[in-house]
Formats: structure tokens, sequence, C-alpha cells
């Protein structure tokens, strides 16, 4: 049996954790809106990294939450899961759409906070992606 070089498992090691982070939302630079079919608007801009970093957001479940029999849990997170995955385009009584959950998700806290775009254009750029 072979051993395998440090270098070359150090190597390994790089490659694996540069393509790991190349599908990882520290890239995102629009909301997917690819569950969409005939989308009105552009995509929303919006750089992960840049966001929480101006917003001073550390817990990933301050934006990626989890609900259990309509309650909001504690320290879980979903940051692993795309919003269309609980939210879809119908809704249902215990689940706002998808549309209705980014506007009142992002939008609410904008408001709340007093900081950060509200208006359609400011998210939705046109000649953006």
């Amino acid at each position: 049996m072979k051993i395998v070089p440090r270098m070359a498992l150090s190597s390994l090691i790089g490659i694996l954790f540069v393509l790991t982070s190349a599908w990882s939302q520290d890239d995102m630079t629009a909301v997917d809106n690819s569950v969409f079919s005939n989308p009105q608007r552009t995509p929303s801009v919006f750089v992960h990294d840049e966001h929480n970093e101006a917003a001073d957001i550390d817990d990933c479940a301050e934006c990626h939450h989890v609900y259990a029999d309509g309650e909001r849990v504690e320290g879980e997170s979903s940051e692993d899961q795309r919003c269309s995955e609980c939210h879809d385009l119908e809704g249902s009584d215990d689940r706002p759409t998808l549309i209705k959950a980014f506007h009142t998700h992002c939008k609410g806290c904008h408001q709340e906070l007093k900081k950060g775009p509200i208006m359609c254009g400011e998210c939705h750029k046109k000649g953006q992606p």
C-alpha cells in the first residue's frame, strides 16, 4: 500500500474546500428565482456575505428559519435548503407563498430596522441577471 504524501493530501483537501465553497451562499449575488416559470421582475440583487456583514448577522437562523407546529424553532437553521422547498407558489394556511415570504421576511426586516431597500427597483434592478 502506498502512502499519500502530505503535500498531495493537503492539495486534495484544498481543492475540495474550493469546490465546496464555490456552491455556497457565500458567493451568492442574487436570489434564485428559477422556481418561477415566468418571473415578473429580475432576481433580487443580494450579495450574501456583504449583506450579513453590513447587517451584523452571525446566526444563519436569523434568515434561514425553521418552524414546527406553527412556532419558530430556536437554534435550528434551514440554510441547507432553498426557500422554495418550504414556500411554494400557491401558499397555504400556515405558510405564505414564496413571494410573500421573501417580501415579508426581507422587506419587513428592512422596514423594522429602518435600513436597507424597501422599494421594488432597489432589489429588482433592471439589467441584472
